[in-house]
């Protein structure tokens, strides 16, 4: 996938910057050496020059907005096997108002603004209104 799609796009974007979160198959030495081939120095990950806290809502607000936005639409009918749940996934993705998209990510280029600020401190004041 990184070699397919990921190289082609950033040959195209050179200034496009990669995020990942911590995982260790994310982070394996095979993997940081392609993503450095394609993204040079603009990797933020754990094991790059630029760490990102994972999990944090100040700076993963869509992943941390998404999740628990839609836990309890995916649940509601409480499927009983992987495919119901995969399915249900994959409706309630499709049924995120668009509106509710835009707000998050307006949401995060102000939480990067402020962070921006803050020399990369942690956002002790900021209000969650995803």
């Amino acid at each position: 996938m990184l070699q397919n799609f990921v190289r082609p796009a950033v040959e195209i974007h050179p200034q496009i910057w990669f995020q990942q979160d911590g995982a260790t198959a994310h982070t394996a030495r095979a993997t940081m050496t392609l993503l450095r081939d394609i993204f040079g120095e603009r990797i933020i990950s754990r094991n790059s020059n630029f760490n990102w806290p994972p999990r944090s809502p100040d700076l993963t607000a869509p992943d941390c907005f998404l999740w628990g936005y839609l836990k309890g639409k995916v649940y509601v009918n409480k499927p009983r096997t992987i495919e119901e749940l995969k399915t249900n996934i994959r409706e309630e993705i499709n049924n995120i108002p668009p509106e509710v998209l835009r707000k998050v990510m307006e949401n995060v280029l102000e939480r990067a603004h402020l962070c921006e600020a803050e020399y990369g401190h942690h956002l002790r004041d900021i209000i969650f209104n995803n």
